[in-house]
């Protein structure tokens, strides 16, 4: 078996960035949007967050894809310039083996490299592995803001989470 590799993504990949990141959008309360993901609006995503400076990076094994991680500003204004705001999916084959945390790795240290001061993470309250995951990376809890989120007809809590890098 090939060495997982992280790498910058490709157009090659949001096909099955595609595939996988749906489904946690359609069945689950990770993400509180309901909108699915499709390949020309991730290519002009990804596309934005390259031309801004910021890192769009895959998780990729013998061919597949499995994981894509993200960053971009946290809030809008030169006050904020330092503080960047990230997002994580992982292929359901990829979950408890350590890719994760490869992928953030690799992230953080281009952010840092970037200028980036803090990493935030904003997760769903209802998203116990995701907080457990970025507690085991350094991330401490700086806030819930309750009810800020609406899906499958109930209101989501989103706790935040950060990390001076």
């Amino acid at each position: 078996m090939e060495r997982v590799t992280i790498r910058p993504a490709c157009a090659d990949d949001i096909g099955p960035i595609v595939e996988f990141w749906n489904p946690v959008i359609r069945e689950t309360a990770i993400t509180f949007s309901s909108e699915e993901k499709t390949v020309p609006g991730l290519a002009a995503l990804f596309a934005q967050r390259r031309a801004e400076g910021r890192g769009v990076l895959v998780a990729a094994q013998d061919g597949a894809v499995l994981g894509v991680a993200l960053y971009g500003q946290f809030r809008a204004g030169n006050g904020y310039a330092h503080a960047m705001e990230h997002t994580i999916i992982l292929a359901p084959a990829a979950r408890g083996r350590g890719i994760g945390r490869t992928l953030m790795a690799a992230l953080e240290d281009h952010a840092r490299h970037g200028g980036a001061h803090v990493m935030v993470a904003g997760v769903s309250a209802e998203n116990r592995a995701g907080i457990a995951f970025h507690a085991a990376l350094g991330y401490v809890k700086t806030g819930r803001m309750p009810q800020v989120g609406r899906k499958f007809a109930r209101w989501l809590d989103l706790v935040l989470m950060q990390k001076v890098l």
